[in-house]
C-alpha cells in the first residue's frame, strides 16, 4: 500500500488553502477534494492512504467561509454558489494549466461538497475523468441540466447517498439523481445503508469505479 508523507504540503499558488499529497511516481492526474459544511481539508488526509492509487496526485481544498470549527463553502444562496465557483474555477483552471491533466483526474465531494461536485463540476469548462458525490443534494437539477457544459453530460459520474442520512434526506437525493439520469447524465448512484457520513464498504465501491476508469 501507498505510505503518503505524514510532514504535509500545500499548492502556495491556489487561491483556496489546500493540502497537497504528491503521487508516488511522475503522473498528470489529480483527485480535488471538497468537504462539507463544517468540515475542513484535514477530515479527508486518510483518504489517499485507503485508495492507494500510486500515480494519483491529492489535493484537498478548504473552504473559503469559517463554519464553527470549520469551513463551508456557501450558505444556500445563488449568489454565494456563484461567488465559490468562481474561485472553484481559478483553482481548477490553475491546477490544469500548470501540473495536471483535467481528462485523467476527478472532482471527489461529500455534502456540501457534493452538491459542489455537481453545481460547479457540470458547468465546468473542462471535462474531467469522473466525478464522485457522496452525501448531498443539489441546489436545481433542471436548472443544471440546462447550464451544464454540454461537452460533460456523458461524463463519469458516481454518487451515493445513505437511507438513514440524518441532515439531508434520502428521498430527494433520489428524486434528484433520477431527474439528471433522465436528463441524460451518466450517473451510477448508490443506496447505503448509512446516516451522514463516509462508510468502508461505500470507498471501497468508489476505488473500484476508479480504477475502472484510469
Amino acid at each position: 500500500m501507498t505510505t503518503f508523507p505524514h510532514n504535509l504540503t500545500t499548492l502556495d499558488y491556489l487561491p483556496l488553502e489546500n493540502i497537497f499529497f504528491p503521487a508516488e511516481m511522475p503522473s498528470n492526474k489529480v483527485m480535488i477534494l471538497l468537504h462539507g459544511r463544517g468540515g475542513k481539508s484535514e477530515d479527508f488526509t486518510w483518504i489517499p492512504d485507503f485508495f492507494a492509487f500510486e500515480e494519483m496526485h491529492y489535493v484537498l481544498l478548504n473552504a473559503p467561509s469559517i463554519y464553527n470549527d470549520g469551513f463551508s463553502w456557501y450558505d444556500d444562496d445563488l449568489h454565494d454558489i456563484a461567488d465559490v465557483s468562481t474561485l472553484l474555477t481559478q483553482t481548477f483552471d490553475m491546477l490544469f494549466e500548470k501540473d495536471f491533466d483535467a481528462s485523467q483526474s476527478f472532482l471527489f465531494g461529500f455534502s456540501q461538497g457534493a452538491m459542489l461536485t455537481f453545481e460547479f463540476g457540470a458547468r465546468y469548462n473542462q471535462k474531467l475523468a469522473g466525478y464522485i458525490a457522496l452525501s448531498g443534494h443539489l441546489h436545481h437539477p433542471s436548472l443544471l441540466l440546462q447550464e451544464m457544459n454540454k461537452q460533460i453530460k456523458d461524463a463519469q459520474w458516481l454518487c451515493t447517498h445513505g437511507r438513514q442520512d440524518e441532515a439531508l434526506d434520502f428521498k430527494t437525493a433520489s428524486e434528484q439523481i433520477k431527474l439528471l439520469q433522465q436528463g441524460g447524465m451518466n450517473i451510477a448512484f448508490h443506496a447505503y445503508q448509512k446516516a451522514h457520513t463516509i462508510e468502508r464498504e461505500e470507498m471501497e465501491m468508489i476505488q473500484r469505479w476508479i480504477l475502472t476508469i484510469i
